[in-house]
């Protein structure tokens, strides 16, 4: 049904063809054969077969795929099983990481009510809520979690809450009055919205729309249909592997040719060195690699009270130039807290945020203490006694039970000292959406009576005839209060005035038509206060080049008050979005505008993710954050989707990747900073690792196209050098500390190659030098010395191991000398990494097991004395051509290392 909150409940009775007293059994039945169970569909999922192959589409896994069945079809099955071990080892890594979506999809599930209160044949029912149909009538009371979709027919005193869904920080009042039909889903105050939680009073309402049809279904398709974006490292890595899969098989066809052609070598040796080049040249410790350093950086998040549910969204964070934030419970403490009270005579200040008592009420710069009879102790007392609310602290933290609002002047009247010991309640009008005031009669401790009523200026103020002012009680001035309220308003308050009235002792009822001839006391400013700390780490985001954009439910007044205050905005003039703006713009319109709007207010979750793709559509890497289910569809769209672990709804710690133990924005500065680091360190080992790979390559190259008859290396031997340096040298890059100055400066372009100009030269470089002295030494013991040739090659594999010992430790810094005593200090790892590569190289070498596998032979002193010695010769040799590239453009290195 089109715009149900558009019509009169009548005409919406009329269209769905029922009546107030509901459905027959007979006409519910046969809608649902029509309409559909009132459930959300299961999502399918792809067979394990249709997974394996998406996860196996990696060209250099194919490479490696296709060289261990030729080594299979040769009966050469050692290789084959080591090769084979390290494809199927990287293709399960990248399989344990699916089933975000369809958690996330099961998690909404859990938020739809299971029985609903329906009219069938005229009475009340309790009926599944999944049989529940367009045209059903339903009644909703406190505590009951509305069923579907639903035009309200009657309301009395309703209050719905649905922060989760709409991002407001109230529950949403609701009336029979029909809306505009452009009214976003916070604003059509007729309708009740499946997956909501009625707060207060009751309720009579007509279905008009089940299941998917509902705002929580079209949310579920939003997070089905979101797209699933690859991470910048993922992208990276994509791209390198397919320029190197190409080069790997360009030289490997032209090592055939030379091998063949001019050396005449047979097939068997040609397909034995050639997959030996590949398997040298293909860095197959790079994806455990990665999967390690990215682990570690998990556990560096868990102990900072972020729960990473991806690994690779900890290097994202690193690349994130946007973080798009919802307010209500993210941004604020979604504890709405008094800021501000006004009376005739003062200003005050409240101090203090939450629900915790503690603050002080500070006039002109000074903490002052209410004195019975003041402004300030007189409106205490009625916001603290014309309430229902109390607040109880709870395993330290202290926790509302009641309406926010009240809530909030509850905890203001404690914190003037009013506890209400001695007072009762003899009568009370309860606040209705209608009058907006609710007013109490009580008698304090010596037995006078007063009347004490809160509720909005306008229907406060049209019952009073007076106002306390700063020598008694003065004659009522309105333009006073009017200009007050104005300047709350602008400032994002929400505004509620207290007045009261001494009535004589016997009187024990209220007037039926409310209270007149009341006393103005005085007005409260009150705000879902921002969170301290996150003040702090907007401010380091914005240093560090990163926006930060609010996308709330909330009125543009209030985001835009919030937003200044936080420091997204300069200035509270800068521009911003509502959702009604939203809607008639196109996608290239917003496009046009989306990066310099930090403000979208009264937004819906088909509207945010509108945001976040209109981001990336400017190649912004995203991060959203948000803790209610109408966030979930964009923390799925986002590059990373960060949710709020305390107050987030299951729904939205399922679709994100990050999920905040603690609930605090600035975790995710912190994140970010993680984020970075980790991608340095993967940088500093890709620097590392591929030298291992390009030595390997040039010594299996250099040997075929001199037709050498032994190769220096082996495949298997290959194997091995790649494994043991990747799984050991590499950890110590893994743990390497923060870069000093990493929050200062801006994000990583995610199009910027993982292996920039300097990279490369500095890598073709390292893989020569290592390559070559590796070549010239097993010349030297084999053809020179007559040395055995598997004793010549366990002398390579040990000098390449060396080699990269010595490697890394010019590899810890990029942008400054190693010749330090820093390089020895700062990461205990490094020692336990090398003390493990030297054993393992031992174990390689003397254990005959190992000798037989690998066809290799023990080695002497002289041979351990030579290869050490060589590698401090490349250690000296690396830091002195990095000394060079230094002095000649230490920026550009910097920017690029």
């Amino acid at each position: 049904m089109a715009a149900p909150w558009a019509q009169e409940a009548h005409e919406v009775l009329s269209g769905l063809e029922t009546r107030t007293t509901g459905l027959t059994t007979a006409e519910a039945e046969a809608r649902l054969a029509t309409a559909g169970p009132n459930r959300l569909p299961a999502p399918q999922r792809d067979p394990f077969f249709k997974r394996l192959l998406v996860h196996l589409d990696d060209i250099l896994i194919v490479i490696l795929l296709i060289a261990a069945v030729v080594k299979a079809l040769m009966g050469d099955w050692v290789d084959f099983s080591v090769i084979l071990a390290v494809a199927v080892i990287n293709t399960a890594i990248g399989m344990i990481q699916e089933g975000r979506a369809e958690k996330a999809l099961d998690a909404i599930k859990g938020m739809l009510s299971v029985r609903a209160h329906a009219m069938r044949d005229g009475t009340v029912s309790d009926v599944d809520a999944e049989t529940l149909v367009p045209g059903d009538v339903v009644k909703v009371r406190p505590g009951d979690r509305v069923p579907a979709d639903c035009r309200l027919v009657e309301a009395a005193n309703l209050q719905v809450e649905e922060s989760a869904l709409t991002g407001e920080s109230v529950p949403a009042v609701k009336t029979v009055d029909a809306v505009g039909a452009d009214a976003n889903v916070g604003d059509r105050t007729s309708m009740l919205f499946s997956g909501t939680l009625v707060v207060a009073g009751s309720g009579t309402a007509v279905v008009t729309a089940t299941g998917v049809s509902t705002e929580i279904g079209r949310i579920t398709t939003m997070i089905s249909e979101a797209e699933s974006l690859e991470t910048p490292l993922a992208r990276t890595l994509s791209t390198f592997g397919k320029r190197l899969a190409w080069l790997i098989l360009g030289m490997g066809a032209f090592m055939m040719l030379i091998g063949w052609l001019v050396h005449g070598l047979s097939g068997n040796e040609l397909v034995s060195a050639t997959i030996g080049f590949a398997v040298a040249a293909i860095p197959e410790g790079l994806p455990a690699l990665v999967t390690i350093t990215l682990a570690l950086g998990v556990q560096q998040m868990a102990r900072r009270r972020a729960i990473t549910r991806r690994m690779a969204a900890v290097e994202t964070l690193g690349s994130v130039s946007t973080i798009c934030s919802d307010k209500t419970g993210t941004l604020t403490q979604n504890e709405m807290t008094v800021r501000v009270v006004r009376t005739r005579a003062h200003a005050y200040d409240v101090e203090g945020g939450g629900y915790a008592p503690v603050g002080a009420i500070v006039r002109d710069g000074a903490a002052v203490t209410p004195a019975p009879g003041d402004d300030l102790h007189s409106l205490a007392e009625v916001m603290g006694l014309a309430n229902d609310a109390h607040i109880e602290e709870i395993d330290g933290r202290w926790q509302l039970v009641g309406e926010p609002t009240e809530g909030g002047v509850l905890v203001l009247s404690r914190k003037a000292g009013i506890t209400g010991q001695g007072w009762s309640r003899v009568a009370e009008i309860p606040f209705e959406s209608a009058t907006k005031y609710m007013a109490t009669l009580s008698q304090d401790p010596s037995g006078a009576r007063h009347v004490l009523v809160k509720g909005a200026l306008d229907s406060v103020a049209a019952r009073c005839s007076t106002q306390l002012g700063a020598h008694g009680v003065e004659p009522f001035d309105p333009t006073f209060w009017d200009q007050q309220v104005a300047e709350l308003g602008g400032q994002g308050l929400r505004v509620l005035a207290a007045a009261r009235q001494e009535v004589p002792a016997g009187t024990d009822t209220l007037p039926s038509a409310g209270p007149t001839g009341l006393t103005l006391i005085g007005l409260v400013g009150i705000v879902d206060p921002p969170r301290p700390e996150a003040i702090t780490a907007i401010a380091e985001a914005r240093n560090a080049g990163i926006a930060v954009t609010m996308i709330t439910g909330d009125h543009a007044g209030t985001a835009t008050a919030i937003a200044h205050e936080m420091g997204i905005i300069d200035d509270v003039d800068a521009p911003s979005l509502t959702g009604a703006e939203l809607e008639a713009m196109d996608d290239e319109a917003l496009a046009a505008v989306v990066q310099s709007v930090h403000v979208y207010a009264r937004t819906s979750p088909e509207h945010k993710i509108r945001i976040v793709r209109a981001l990336q559509s400017h190649g912004e890497v995203v991060a959203m954050t948000g803790d209610g289910v109408n966030d979930a569809p964009a923390l799925t769209q986002a590059d990373v989707g960060v949710a709020m672990g305390i107050k987030g709804t299951e729904a939205t710690k399922e679709a994100a990747d990050v999920v905040l133990a603690d609930d605090n924005f600035a975790t995710i500065e912190q994140a970010v900073a993680e984020g970075r680091r980790i991608y340095d360190n993967i940088r500093k080992a890709v620097l590392f690792l591929l030298p291992t790979n390009g030595a390997q390559s040039i010594v299996i190259l250099v040997a075929i196209l001199f037709g050498w008859a032994v190769l220096p290396l082996l495949p298997v031997q290959v194997l091995w050098i790649n494994m043991i340096t990747s799984v050991t040298l590499s950890l110590p890059l893994a743990n390497e500390p923060r870069e000093p100055g990493i929050m200062n400066r801006p994000p990583r372009d995610p199009d910027v190659p993982l292996i920039s100009a300097p990279f490369l030269r500095r890598i073709l470089f390292v893989s020569a030098l290592i390559g070559v002295i590796t070549l010239a030494l097993f010349w030297w013991e084999h053809d020179v010395n007559g040395m055995p040739a598997a004793q010549a090659q366990a002398t390579a594999v040990t000098m390449l191991a060396l080699g990269q010992l010595a490697y890394l430790f010019s590899c810890r810094f990029l942008d400054r000398s190693s010749f330090t005593l820093d390089v020895l200090r700062g990461n205990g790892t490094l020692w336990w990494s090398a003390a493990a590569l030297i054993l393992l190289q031992v174990a390689f070498l003397y254990l005959p097991f190992m000798q037989s596998l690998f066809r290799v032979a023990p080695i002497g002193l002289r041979e351990w004395g030579i290869t050490a010695g060589l590698a401090v010769v490349i250690f000296l040799v690396v830091e002195g051509i990095k000394a060079i590239s230094l002095r000649r453009s230490p920026i550009a290195v910097r920017r690029e290392g």
